[in-house]
């Protein structure tokens, strides 16, 4: 199996399932990605990984981990492992992998999408793709 397909699979699970990725955090590059909208080009979805590397690993969020750190008097680093994010016509759900806190599963749907079956089927798939994950 390789991450393209588990990709794939995901989108399978969930009805309004529009796209979903999985994106190194460290580089920022798509590790596997499947959607089923045939305008995305590359440099768009090159686009969206790096936003996506901004909301987790960003220089404001490492700013506010450092200044959390300086506060606790300990580290505090990497602290967000999941975002739902809401558009003006989709939904998106990112979870790090767990056993892999450089990768980040994106699934995108539209707002016809259930909720609780997109984050069911993020959490579903975590553990098949952090071993295809470097």
């Amino acid at each position: 199996m390789d991450i393209n397909k588990i990709c794939a699979d995901v989108l399978a699970d969930v009805p309004s399932a529009l796209g979903c990725a999985v994106v190194d955090l460290e580089s920022g590059l798509l590790l596997g990605v499947h959607h089923r909208v045939n305008y995305l080009t590359q440099s768009y979805l090159d686009s969206v990984a790096a936003a996506a590397v901004d909301m987790f690993r960003g220089r404001t969020i490492m700013a506010v981990e450092q200044m959390l750190s300086n506060i606790r008097g300990h580290e505090a680093s990497r602290m967000i492992k999941e975002i739902q994010m809401t558009t003006e016509n989709t939904y998106h759900f990112m979870a790090i992998v767990p056993e892999k806190p450089s990768a980040l599963l994106v699934l995108i749907t539209d707002k016809k999408a259930n909720l609780g079956m997109g984050w069911a089927a993020v959490r579903r798939s975590l553990p098949n793709i952090a071993p295809l994950c470097p």
